[in-house]
């Protein structure tokens, strides 16, 4: 069975929830700024580390690709 998507729904949300946005703009902003093909391709390290530490990672590489938000 493949997890990979069931993850990568579920950082969304926590993304979501993390920044006070909707899962649909958590997607949008993640897709737009390379967060969501940085969670499939590192699929394999990300699921391993805790959910604080993924959206740290995601809002690193979304930074990094244009994106505004910062961790806090």
């Amino acid at each position: 069975m493949d997890f990979k998507p069931a993850y990568i729904i579920f950082i969304i949300r926590k993304f979501a929830e993390h920044y006070k946005m909707t899962a649909k703009q958590a997607y949008q902003y993640l897709k737009q700024f390379a967060g969501i093909a940085f969670l499939d391709d590192c699929y394999e390290a990300e699921h391993q580390q805790s959910v604080a530490t993924a959206i740290e990672d995601l809002t690193i590489v979304c930074q990094n690709h244009g994106g505004g938000l910062r961790y806090a």
